[in-house]
């Protein structure tokens, strides 16, 4: 079975990994949430990497159903493909964020819109981050399997 036979670990710690520094850039250094917070800061980094990690490996785990049932073709536009499949993850994921009322600030209008799009952002570049690991770990074991001719 294909979705078997492709790794998972290096797309998933890749994008957790990016999405967690692109965060941290945008709350901590660009908008001083981080400054904001009501728990510690060393708390907060632990479990916001760890919610990092469950939205790579979620964004992996649709990335391989999608190419298992042929929703997401490896033949063009795969990348494009996996962006926007993590750009809706994000819209899900900031829904279930505003409901849970995790947000950083106040609801203001703008602070609801602002904080959709960064998080449709993020999500997106989680599911580049995806493909660009996939790519790369066909790439490794094409040339694998060629050394071995």
């Amino acid at each position: 079975m294909v979705l078997l036979k492709r790794r998972i670990l290096f797309p998933w710690l890749l994008s957790a990994t990016v999405m967690y520094g692109i965060s941290y850039v945008w709350h901590g250094l660009a908008l001083t949430d981080i400054s904001e917070l009501k728990i510690d800061l060393s708390t907060y980094l632990v479990l916001s990497g760890l919610a990092y990690l469950v939205i790579g490996l979620g964004l992996v785990t649709l990335m391989h159903i999608g190419i298992g049932r042929e929703w997401i073709s490896l033949k063009s536009g795969f990348p494009l493909k996996c962006m926007i499949a993590g750009a809706c993850a994000g819209v899900v994921i900031y829904l279930v964020i505003f409901m849970s009322g995790l947000s950083f600030a106040s609801h203001g209008l703008q602070h609801v819109v602002v904080d959709a799009l960064w998080q449709v952002f993020e999500q997106a570049i989680g599911g580049l981050m995806v493909s660009l690991g996939l790519i790369y770990d066909m790439h490794r074991s094409f040339m694998e399997a060629e050394r071995v001719h």
